[in-house]
């Protein structure tokens, strides 16, 4: 008789492995897809809604504060003592004071960094630290240039007890409590739609060699708004002037970039440094582009508003009602500012009731014409605030 061999029964030590072998596998596979898809966000605008992955863009696991941790940072905003730029300061210092305690804030102290060289009248009313100006005539006429020296200056001579800083400007107001969105040695930063450092790749291997990586290592950022670790910035800083008067002084390179040339310099700067930030596109939206307030923080009103009484907008075409910050170059805007009409964005109609609310607010202790304008002139009402 012929013995039939059990060739159709693997052995219990094969499928002990096998199993193992599988539970490896797939428990390695999840973990990929899970760290890929945290790494990761979807970014509107494309057809088939693929998924882009830029670890950046979202806050790194490995960075991820514990929660309920609180770690404040501290409010920097460069400055001249232009009365256009005095209104404006003034402004964004009353909402940060309204914002600043409420629950959800890790806004800490403020600072005006006044790169005027001398005191003004609102040294008492704003905290403020006087710098240097650059030598005359090395700005050429882009008053900008000014801001990397400011806080270079600043840095060296302030003691800031945060360990963080937020870069803000003048034309900033805080809608809501804003928390510290940087996280560890990933600074928070604002994408602009304008910086597109892949589009001006042959300018900027001017500043960022081959050797330091691809352009794209280069964020579409500016300074401002920009919430980052104050060891951070120390490093950042001096390169970042010295970047921006090297490109200041590059015919091409500043044809190229104009007003915006001091944003791509610190853009590259922090490249330079290995430096990456996280892109928050909910930090800060720009009137009229920017149509709902949202989960946003910041409105920036750099743009003119320019609208019909039927609330269509008019960009490019002076509207029957409009609000541009420049046209209050020698002082602030009316006491009598009138409200949007009708059908305009709440992005702009938030920005005025704010400019509105600020403006009748400050002058309760002396409610006449005569107080408003001594508060928006520069001097401070009565109450000293």
């Amino acid at each position: 008789m012929i013995e039939r061999k059990d060739t159709g029964r693997a052995s219990p030590l094969l499928l002990v492995l096998l199993t193992l072998g599988f539970f490896f596998a797939t428990y390695n596979l999840l973990t990929v897809a899970i760290n890929y898809s945290s790494a990761g966000k979807w970014v509107g605008g494309f057809s088939d809604n693929r998924l882009l992955i830029d670890p950046i863009v979202e806050m790194p696991r490995t960075v991820r504060r514990v929660k309920n941790s609180r770690s404040l940072f501290h409010v920097a905003l460069t400055a001249t003592d232009a009365p256009y730029n005095k209104w404006q300061c003034r402004i964004m210092y009353y909402w940060y004071k309204r914002q600043k305690d409420l629950p959800g804030s890790e806004m800490g102290g403020f600072t005006r960094v006044l790169h005027s060289g001398n005191p003004d009248n609102l040294m008492e009313e704003i905290p403020t630290v006087v710098v240097d100006p650059l030598p005359a005539g090395l700005d050429r006429g882009y008053i900008v240039l000014n801001r990397p020296w400011a806080f270079v200056q600043w840095l060296e001579k302030a003691k800031i007890e945060e360990d963080y800083i937020l870069m803000a400007e003048p034309d900033h107001i805080f809608v809501k409590p804003l928390p510290n969105l940087g996280h560890g040695d990933y600074p928070a930063g604002f994408p602009f739609f304008y910086i597109t450092p892949a589009q001006h790749e042959k300018i900027l291997r001017k500043f960022y060699p081959e050797e330091n990586g691809p352009v794209t290592n280069i964020d579409p950022i500016g300074n401002s708004p920009v919430i980052i670790k104050k060891e951070l910035l120390q490093k950042i800083a001096p390169t970042w002037m010295n970047v921006s008067l090297t490109m200041k002084d590059d015919p091409e390179t500043d044809k190229a970039f104009g007003w915006v040339l001091e944003m791509y310099a610190y853009a590259v700067a922090s490249a330079l440094h290995g430096v990456q930030h996280i892109l928050r596109k909910d930090f800060m939206l720009q009137p009229p582009w920017d149509l709902d307030i949202g989960k946003k923080f910041v409105i920036h009103y750099t743009y003119g508003c320019d609208y019909s009484m039927k609330g269509e907008l008019t960009y490019g075409k002076i509207g029957e009602w409009r609000f541009d910050k420049r046209s209050h170059l020698r002082g602030p805007p009316p006491k009598n500012l009138s409200l949007p009409p009708p059908g305009v964005p709440e992005s702009v109609r938030l920005n005025e009731v704010d400019l509105k609310a600020t403006f009748k607010e400050r002058v309760t202790a002396q409610s006449s014409e005569t107080a408003f304008w001594l508060f928006m002139a520069g001097y401070p009402c009565k109450d000293g605030k």
